[in-house]
């Protein structure tokens, strides 16, 4: 696949990056804390939704409700009057306050409540909680309703978690944290690398070697490429180990993306490195790409969550498809041949990247 002019030009690439040790420890730094910091933050179960209650009403039913709502392990209730629960949501302390109204009360022959109105308080920032708030307070409502007028469900719902997997959001988060180190690794080592044999005169001796474009390209590819495999090895050890991050998929099919994605990357970084002149240059330019894809290529959280009209761009960006890969396989336990959407994105953008990289390498320009 690689000739012998590549394989040599890579080993000596190699040697060159490996001594510079300060490079390789820092890139390694940032990632690394984020994962420390998130896994400190999300080591344990979630917390219960702070929620007041307000029971304006005296009759059992009243009383049911909120005993049931108390025993809901989503929920942890406080009693009080309306307004010192309102002082508390105001400083954040709760998320939500129920007032139950006076004519919350079952009557004396059983029959069903009507026109019953529970007001919902909560705080603006608060608002999207709701959606997981307003079903479990609805189905709490119907399950007492059902109690006090002798109502049985016409059927009943048992939920079974097949995939039993952990939900914590460091999970969500690794796969996303690879991909973008893989992307600032590639990206800004390699553009790097071409400014700065540039500036040295590297490039202009080569340049009347018989050593062609594609042949440097692809020496520093194989270079960069092991250092970026070691890099994230690390990580990905660390993870697993310390964090006890579960890898669902294969290891295979997770290394496969990154090799792929690297290439990518590094292409990308070759393109920029050529248009860059300066060393100056190509830490602004390598911003540029890289920090409005940290965003928008769900390494946070969903693409599905952010404004529709992003949502298109989003989706097409290289790190998103290095991103759902390795989050399918890592997560979600898919092999390569179920995620082949995400594949021809990765192989699209690595003929791009390579072109761009071949046709606008320059040998021996340098700024002035």
């Amino acid at each position: 696949m690689f000739t012998s002019v590549q394989i040599e030009l890579a080993k000596a690439l190699l040697k060159i990056f490996v001594r510079d040790r300060q490079s390789m420890f820092f890139s390694l730094l940032f990632p690394l804390m984020f994962m420390m910091v998130f896994g400190l933050m999300g080591g344990g179960d979630s917390d219960p939704f702070e929620i007041g209650v307000v029971n304006n009403a005296t009759s059992e039913v009243a009383a049911e409700f909120v005993d049931s709502l108390s025993s809901n392990n989503l929920f942890s209730v406080s009693l009080g009057d309306e307004e010192n629960l309102k002082a508390k949501l105001v400083e954040g302390e709760i998320t939500a306050i129920l007032v139950l109204p006076e004519e919350f009360q079952e009557t004396l022959d059983g029959a069903r409540m009507e026109g019953v109105q529970i007001r919902v308080l909560v705080d603006a920032a608060q608002v999207r909680l709701l959606g997981l708030i307003m079903p479990v307070l609805e189905q709490t409502l119907l399950s007492i309703e059902r109690h006090f007028t002798n109502t049985k469900p016409m059927f009943n719902l048992t939920i079974e978690d097949v995939q039993a997997r952990s939900q914590r959001y460091l999970d969500f988060l690794l796969p996303g944290i690879l991909a973008f180190t893989l992307m600032q690794i590639c990206i800004a080592g390699s553009g790097f690398n071409i400014v700065e044999y540039r500036r040295k005169g590297i490039l202009k001796r080569l340049f009347v070697t018989p050593i062609e474009p594609k042949d440097f390209i692809a020496a520093i590819v194989i270079a960069r490429l092991l250092l970026c495999l070691v890099q994230l090895s690390v990580l990905l050890a660390i993870a697993v180990l310390f964090l006890g991050v579960p890898i669902v998929g294969g290891y295979l099919s997770l290394y496969t993306v990154v090799v792929l994605g690297a290439v990518v990357f590094l292409c990308i970084g070759f393109f920029l490195g050529s248009l860059a002149k300066t060393q100056q240059a190509i830490g602004v330019i390598g911003n540029i790409v890289i920090f409005p894809q940290m965003f928008l290529s769900g390494i946070f959280f969903p693409i599905e969550r952010m404004p529709e009209f992003v949502q298109p761009v989003a989706s097409v960006l290289p790190l998103t498809y290095v991103a759902s890969g390795l989050r399918e396989i890592a997560t979600n336990g898919l092999s390569l041949m179920e995620i082949v959407p995400d594949l021809i994105g990765i192989a699209v953008w690595m003929v791009i990247g390579f072109l761009l990289a071949t046709r606008f390498f320059v040998w021996k320009e340098v700024a002035s």
